[in-house]
């Protein structure tokens, strides 16, 4: 029986700013090319998940961001060798202009809206808690 390869780490940020969040739509010509993501990126040798994220984000979009807490995980596969584990981060901007180095497009969504998007199936969770936190009333009773 062949073992199941480990998922590749891929860390996301979660940028919010005014009630939306930033998603960027993947250039033509790499994987999952034309679906919006959370930007980020894969885990190199030796880097921590937060520096990693810290990385990808300043050499796809020249931002310079303090990485905060971990938002949530989720694991998906695409193929039997190819698993990935994605790990969702909330990331404050400090600097940058927001240049588009390995995107198309970029936009600023209501989280609400953010289902309307053509995203990879282990961006969905993301998406799916960002709603949910947006919408308390649907988790919460009416107190009296």
């Amino acid at each position: 029986m062949k073992k199941k390869p480990n998922p590749k780490i891929v860390t996301a940020a979660v940028i919010e700013k005014d009630g939306h969040v930033l998603i960027a739509k993947r250039r033509q010509g790499s994987r999952f090319a034309g679906k919006w993501e959370f930007p980020g990126g894969k885990l190199e040798k030796g880097e921590t998940p937060e520096q990693c994220l810290k990385r990808e984000l300043l050499e796809e979009l020249e931002i310079v961001t303090d990485i905060g807490d971990l938002i949530c995980t989720s694991e998906y596969s695409y193929t039997p060798d190819f698993t990935i584990r994605l790990l969702a981060y909330q990331v404050t901007v400090m600097s940058g202009v927001f240049n588009l180095n390995d995107h198309e497009e970029i936009r600023w969504v209501k989280p609400a809206d953010l289902a309307k998007y053509d995203l990879p199936e282990a961006d969905k969770p993301i998406v799916e808690r960002l709603i949910k936190e947006s919408n308390p009333t649907s988790t919460k009773k009416a107190s009296k």
